[in-house]
């Protein structure tokens, strides 16, 4: 049996090597397997690395995604792709020996139409590992299954995922109209046509999560921004997307009205009241939220946990915001010309 890896990477130095060489690492058994990696016009030397293990490893092939985004360079990559299995990888993430024999077990085993593994995190130093603290938390996630890092069974999307090839003749490829969020509407179309999705814990992969707060705030306005794309496409949502956006909208909404007040000459009033209230509550849970997250991940992450969950938070409800006024505005899809749109395909 012949499996096809498919990667998307632009940009990735920091992170390519230890991908590559867990690459090389699996255990792949009697499967027959390649893998293709689209690079999208990376400037870092990201490019040269890959070509460089692409020379000594006949089974690795380089190959461009002018797109440069990860929706074309998947679909770039399914085009060459030979496998009767594929499996999509990324670049930020390390993989155990034994993942890709372990997907393709499962799927064989199972007879879901896609499976994976839970996400799990891997962080150097305090910032960054209450970074990765905080996205396993419910309190900024929403307790996704795959946020379970011991859950088995059916799921409504996995990381990454493998599949029959038959699965992408049957839906077409991932959509080239969204730069985020691509895997988890390919799974949505996935289930809506009757496929089934499981997670195995036994599929091991670890992720790298960005380690700054101004890259997460980056990457999760993004994440918001393209969901109203997919709820908008597929009229699916759930109060996960909405809470962030309805969150921020009423911290926007409280301190207008209060300044709004006290320039003309008044009191606060319900407005003041609300606010102070709204950010009372929200202060209380960030304290037992980081308390609680601090007590698994270390404390040296506390100081660092309130900024983490609130850029969770406010990045996602101010992308969501913003992507809904950019629908509101045009009319159509968010796939026009609008900044923060040319800003998120230009920033993967």
């Amino acid at each position: 049996m012949r499996i096809s890896l498919i990667v998307a990477c632009r940009n990735e130095a920091r992170h390519i090597r230890s991908f590559l060489d867990s690459l090389r690492e699996q255990r792949m058994g009697e499967l027959d397997w390649e893998a293709i990696i689209a690079d999208g016009g990376s400037e870092d030397g990201t490019r040269e690395v890959v070509a460089g293990y692409a020379r000594r490893h006949v089974r690795l092939r380089l190959i461009d995604n002018p797109g440069r985004i990860a929706s074309t360079g998947l679909n770039a990559a399914l085009r060459v792709a030979r496998g009767e299995i594929v499996l999509r990888l990324d670049a930020h993430t390390r993989y155990a020996p034994d993942y890709c024999a372990a997907c393709v077990a499962t799927l064989l085993a199972t007879g879901a139409d896609n499976v994976g593994g839970p996400a799990r995190t891997e962080a150097a130093g305090a910032r960054a590992r209450a970074i990765a603290g905080a996205y396993h938390s419910r309190f900024s996630t929403g307790g996704a299954r795959f946020h379970r890092e011991d859950y088995e069974g059916w799921v409504d999307t996995v990381p990454y995922g493998c599949w029959r090839r038959e699965v992408f003749e049957r839906l077409g490829g991932f959509d080239e109209t969204l730069v985020r969020n691509q895997d988890d509407e390919f799974n949505l179309r996935l289930r809506r046509a009757g496929g089934r999705i499981w997670q195995n814990p036994r599929i091991r992969s670890w992720y790298a999560p960005r380690a700054t707060l101004r890259a997460l705030f980056g990457q999760y306005a993004q994440y918001g921004f393209w969901k109203v794309a997919v709820i908008r496409k597929h009229g699916a949502g759930s109060w996960r997307h909405l809470t962030p956006a309805a969150f921020v909208l009423a911290q926007v909404s409280l301190a207008g009205g209060t300044l709004g007040s006290l320039l003309a000459g008044g009191v606060p009033g319900w407005w003041g009241a609300g606010w102070a209230l709204l950010n009372f509550a929200y202060a209380a849970s960030l304290l037992a939220a980081s308390l609680v997250t601090a007590r698994r991940h270390g404390w040296d992450t506390l100081p660092w946990l309130p900024a983490a969950f609130a850029t969770f938070h406010c990045a996602y409800g101010l992308g969501f915001l913003a992507g809904l006024g950019a629908e509101l505005r045009r009319g159509r899809r968010v796939d026009g010309d609008s900044i923060f749109n040319r800003l998120t395909h230009e920033h993967p």
